[in-house]
């Protein structure tokens, strides 16, 4: 498994504010891939990527009320 940081600047929150922002992003080449966002106001946005193929896609502001939470399989039961 890989994985990388990246802090970027000038990046627009899931709300809206403008500032920096630290990108985690993980793969193990196999079909497991992590992508995830923290923001400096603390909005978060991730996209989980599993070996069955299917992905979750979740957006939390930073007051925590969860803007979007998508699955396309079923990797949690």
């Amino acid at each position: 498994m890989t994985g990388t940081k990246t802090h970027l600047t000038g990046e627009r929150a899931p709300c809206g504010r403008l500032g920096d922002a630290d990108r985690s992003q993980e793969d193990d080449f196999e079909g497991f891939r992590l992508d995830d966002v923290l923001f400096a106001c603390g909005c978060r946005q991730m996209r989980h990527e599993f070996h069955d193929g299917s992905v979750r896609i979740q957006t939390v502001r930073h007051d925590g009320k969860v803007l979007m939470d998508e699955h396309s399989g079923d990797h949690e039961a």
